[in-house]
């Protein structure tokens, strides 16, 4: 592993058909490297930060290690989960046996606010159904209408491109979802999972969302999250596991050009050195992708300008006692969304440390500190009576401006896939052409299409390990 001054060289004396070079060290990145070095492929990964993980990454902040957001996955997760097995991270970031949802509504007396979301071991849709009826935050003619609209959602072909270009919330309203319902329900799993409200995302991955998470499998929807800093799983581990595969990994490492050779190698360029190698995979965010494409590499570059982004604000608080006895929960009626407790995971060892995850935070995400702590600090008292009267430790704020892509209607005709129209120069990243929004699975997803596609132009064998999730899913 390098990071440091680098002389000029080359890696000529390789043989041919068996080098790629990985530029970007997010889950896209790692997956796509260690799917190539696990299959026979040399292969050198470059990032540019000075660690591993991408957006999903951890810090410190004196004695706290500070997720920079929470992250979650579902059990329908099959290629993160894939991720997990492979750099031995699993039992780090475990699965709930069941799904169970504490959903707060702060528009309810005290002691009436509670309700849940869970499922019981049944067969689709029936799994849901208890839950349903007894759901509190709606009302019976909303339970009942939530029913049939779950329905129809389950007959959409996901196939179909007409579905793109159509938004979710005006989908909603035609299957007789009334604002409390997209409230409560629709909008409480799809503004955490789309980044985005009902009305502003594409029918065809909200689709995607609610038939493969809730109508594909009993425990589809099962929750999982990291027990440790997201940085042991993603850098550390991640490392490691790219160490044993013989991937040569170097950070701190910013590619300027990326350029066909005339013998049909490609040269990868950094400050001191260039990289020579048969394949190139671009795992780096779209607008980054853009400025490395060599020209004619996509009919229309442009396209992935016009892919816009959508930001992630991330509250942390530090109380002196414990405040909240649940791992999380969900809020309605205030402007908090999720809170978790991150206490164990960031070594916190007297008071606790919740963390609140608030998406589609274009309102939010550039308010001074000072502002959020006056909004959220009283919104967390009137959630959790344990924080009236308990001291507030520490409050700080992380916000990630462009945490995803914007899932808008539209956005798929947008969306490349991992092949380009230059020979063996290909695209990873939860923006590409996966069928999923920007997550965790979206980012590994694609790291294994690059993988298999650059496999299959070598004319390598695809290590069957690689594609068992795909028999999981």
């Amino acid at each position: 592993m390098t990071d440091g001054t680098r002389s000029e060289r080359t890696h000529d004396d390789i043989p041919s058909g068996r080098t790629a070079v990985v530029i970007g060290g997010g889950l896209a990145g790692v997956t796509t490297a260690l799917a190539l070095a696990d299959a026979g492929v040399r292969v050198t990964l470059l990032e540019g930060r000075p660690r591993l993980g991408g957006l999903a990454f951890s810090f410190r902040r004196g004695d706290l290690t500070v997720d920079n957001g929470q992250h979650v996955y579902l059990r329908c997760c099959t290629a993160y989960r894939w991720f997990l097995d492979r750099i031995e991270g699993a039992a780090l970031a475990p699965l709930q046996d069941r799904l169970d949802v504490p959903v707060l509504d702060l528009a309810k007396p005290e002691g009436r606010r509670l309700g849940r979301l869970r499922r019981d071991p049944l067969p689709v849709p029936l799994h849901l159904g208890r839950s349903l009826a007894s759901y509190p935050h709606l009302s019976l003619a909303e339970r009942a209408r939530v029913g049939r609209a779950a329905l129809a959602l389950r007959a959409l072909d996901l196939g179909d491109p007409a579905l793109d270009a159509q938004d979710f919330g005006g989908w909603l309203a035609a299957h007789g979802q009334s604002a409390r319902a997209i409230e409560a329900l629709w909008d409480l799993v799809g503004v955490a999972t789309l980044n985005a409200v009902a009305q502003d995302s594409s029918l065809a991955l909200a689709a995607m969302v609610f038939k493969t998470g809730l109508l594909s499998h009993p425990g589809a929807a099962d929750i999982g999250w990291a027990h440790v800093p997201l940085g042991e799983l993603h850098d550390r581990l991640a490392r490691k596991a790219l160490d044993s595969a013989g991937v040569r990994t170097e950070v701190r490492t910013r590619v300027t050009s990326v350029s066909i050779n005339e013998n049909g190698t490609w040269s990868v360029q950094v400050p001191g050195e260039t990289h020579t190698a048969d394949t190139v995979v671009l795992a780096v965010a779209q607008r980054e992708a853009y400025d490395l494409l060599p020209e004619g590499a996509l009919d229309a570059p442009e396209d992935l300008l016009e892919i816009g982004t959508a930001p992630i604000l991330n509250v942390h608080v530090v109380y002196d006692r414990t405040v909240l006895t649940k791992p999380f929960f969900a809020a309605l009626g205030s402007p908090v969304q999720w809170v978790f407790d991150r206490t164990h995971a960031s070594g916190l060892r007297e008071g606790q440390y919740l963390a609140l995850s608030q998406s589609a935070a274009q309102d939010e995400i550039d308010a001074p500190v000072a502002t959020l702590r006056e909004r959220y600090l009283p919104e967390l008292e009137r959630l959790l009576p344990g924080a009236r009267g308990a001291g507030v430790q520490d409050f700080f704020v992380t916000r990630e401006r462009t945490a995803t892509f914007a899932p808008t209607p539209g956005v798929g005709r947008l969306r490349p896939g991992t092949r380009t129209k230059a020979p063996g120069l290909y695209l990873a990243g939860a923006w590409t052409a996966t069928g999923w929004p920007a997550t965790m699975e979206s980012a590994v997803r694609s790291g294994v299409n690059a993988a298999d596609a650059v496999l299959r132009t070598l004319g390598r064998p695809r290590p069957r390990h690689l594609f068992e999730f795909e028999e999981a899913a």
